[in-house]
C-alpha cells in the first residue's frame, strides 16, 4: 500500500481574522485529495527548527473546522524570517530542503502577505535549480491590501468592515457635546492607504493615505474651514503617512530604542493620530483626541466579512488543487469580474511577480487635494465588507478555536 502523501502548510508575518479561514480551506482540499496536512508551528523559522503539528488530528471534523474558519489570528503560530538569497547562502536551503523531504512532503504552502511571498519565491527557485519535487504554493493574506497580481487580499475584507463601523461609531461619540473637536482615528497600513480608503464608507470629513504627503499648514487650514461649518471634524489617518521630506509622521512618536524586524519594518509604528492631533490643538487651541484602532483591525472577528472569509478559504483550498496538479513557484490569486452583482475568478500568479511588491491606492482613485478617496474607492470596497459572517456564540461571546498547545 502507497503511503498517503504529505502537504506542509504555515502562516506568517502578522495575523488576521480571516488567515484561519485560508488554513480551513488547506485543511479542507487535503481532505478531498486524501492527502495528509501538516502544519508549521510558527512558521517556516518554527518548522526548520522541528516544530510541527498533525493537523488532521488537531482538525478532526466539520465542527472544528468551521469553528477554526472564525477564529482570529494565526492559529499555527507566526514569525517574520527573512530567508537569505539561494544563491548566497545555498547551505541554508539545502537543509530546509532536505528537512522538507525528510517529513515526506510533497507540497509547501504558506499563508502570508509580501514577505511570506518571497520565502516561496527563494524556496520555489531553488528547489527547481536543484530538480527537486516538491511544490511551493503561496496563499495571499494581509489587511494592508498591498499585493501587486491580485484585486483584493483576504483580511482586508473584514479589517475594512471593522474600520469603518469604528470610524462610523466614533464619529457618533465625538459629537455629542457642542463644542468645537478634531478626532484623528489612526488606521494600520505602513506602505500603502488601502485600509484607511476604507474609512470612506463611514463618511468621514478626511481620509490621510501615506500615497499623499501631508503638508502640515493646508491640513490645518481644510480642518479650520471645516469648523468654520460644524462642531466635529472626524480624520481617518493612515499610520503610514509621511511629510513631505519623506519622514513617516509618526517617527516624532516612536519611542526611542524601537528596533526594526527582519524585514527592516519597524516594530512598531504608531503615533500619527497623536501628532496630529497635538499639531491641530496647538495651531487651533480646539479640543483634539487620537484614537488608535490598533491590533483590533487584524483580529476583529465579530466585525468579519463573510465574502472576505469564503474567498480566503477557497484560497487555501485552490493552492492544495494547485500543489498537487504540478504547479510550483505561484501564489493563488483572484481576479475581480463584475462589481454588482460582485463576482471574482480565481486563477494562479508567478510568486516571484508579487514577493517584496506593494500595490498603492491609484491616483485616480484619490481626491484631488490628498485628503479623501474618491467615489470609484467607495464602488471598489464597498463589496468586500459584507456581508457579515454568522456568529457562533458561546455565553454571549464568540467562539473561537482552542489554542494549540
Amino acid at each position: 500500500m502507497s503511503q498517503q502523501k504529505r502537504i506542509l502548510v504555515g502562516q506568517s508575518g502578522g495575523p488576521t481574522c480571516a488567515i484561519n479561514a485560508s488554513l480551513a480551506g488547506v485543511i479542507a482540499g487535503a481532505g478531498e485529495k486524501n492527502v495528509h496536512p501538516v502544519g508549521m508551528r510558527f512558521g517556516i523559522q518554527g518548522f526548520l527548527d522541528g516544530r510541527t503539528v498533525d493537523l488532521a488530528q488537531a482538525v478532526p471534523n466539520e465542527d472544528a473546522l468551521r469553528l477554526l474558519r472564525d477564529t482570529p489570528a494565526s492559529w499555527l503560530g507566526s514569525c517574520r524570517f527573512k530567508l537569505p538569497e539561494p544563491e548566497a547562502d545555498p547551505e541554508f536551503f539545502a537543509r530546509a530542503l532536505e528537512r522538507i523531504e525528510a517529513a515526506g512532503v510533497s507540497a509547501v504552502l504558506y499563508i502570508g502577505g509580501n514577505d511570506s511571498m518571497d520565502t516561496i519565491a527563494k524556496l520555489a527557485r531553488y528547489g527547481a535549480r536543484e530538480g527537486s519535487d516538491v511544490r511551493f504554493v503561496g496563499v495571499p493574506k494581509t489587511i494592508d491590501n498591498d499585493l501587486v497580481q491580485i484585486d483584493h487580499t483576504p483580511g482586508y475584507g473584514s479589517a475594512a468592515r471593522l474600520v469603518a463601523t469604528a470610524v462610523s461609531e466614533v464619529a457618533r461619540d465625538a459629537d455629542v457635546y457642542d463644542l468645537k473637536s478634531v478626532t484623528f482615528v489612526e488606521i494600520m497600513g505602513r506602505d500603502a492607504g488601502w485600509l484607511a480608503g476604507s474609512a470612506c464608507l463611514a463618511h468621514p470629513d478626511l481620509v490621510l493615505l501615506p500615497e499623499v504627503p501631508i503638508e502640515a499648514d493646508a491640513l490645518v487650514a481644510r480642518i479650520e474651514a471645516l469648523l468654520a461649518k460644524k462642531n466635529t471634524v472626524v480624520v481617518a489617518t493612515s499610520e503610514g503617512v509621511r511629510t513631505p521630506d519623506g519622514r513617516l509622521v509618526a517617527e516624532g512618536t516612536v519611542a526611542p530604542g524601537t528596533g526594526t524586524d527582519e524585514f527592516g519594518h519597524l516594530a512598531q509604528l504608531s503615533g500619527a493620530s497623536r501628532y496630529l492631533a497635538a499639531l491641530v490643538k496647538a495651531r487651533l487651541g480646539c479640543k483634539t483626541r487620537a484614537v488608535e484602532l490598533s491590533t483590533l483591525q487584524r483580529c476583529g472577528s465579530h466585525c468579519a466579512s463573510k465574502t472576505d472569509l469564503d474567498e480566503a478559504f477557497e484560497l487555501g483550498r485552490m493552492g492544495v488543487r494547485e500543489a498537487l496538479e504540478g504547479a510550483t513557484g505561484v501564489m493563488c490569486s483572484l481576479r475581480r469580474t463584475q462589481d454588482d452583482p460582485y463576482a471574482v475568478r480565481y486563477l494562479t500568479v508567478d510568486v516571484s511577480e508579487v514577493a517584496n511588491q506593494v500595490k498603492p491606492v491609484p491616483s485616480t482613485w484619490i481626491a484631488a487635494d490628498g485628503m479623501g478617496v474618491t467615489a470609484e474607492f467607495e464602488r471598489y470596497v464597498r463589496p468586500l465588507v459584507g456581508p457579515a459572517e454568522p456568529i457562533a456564540l458561546d455565553g454571549g461571546l464568540p467562539r473561537q478555536m482552542p489554542p494549540l498547545a
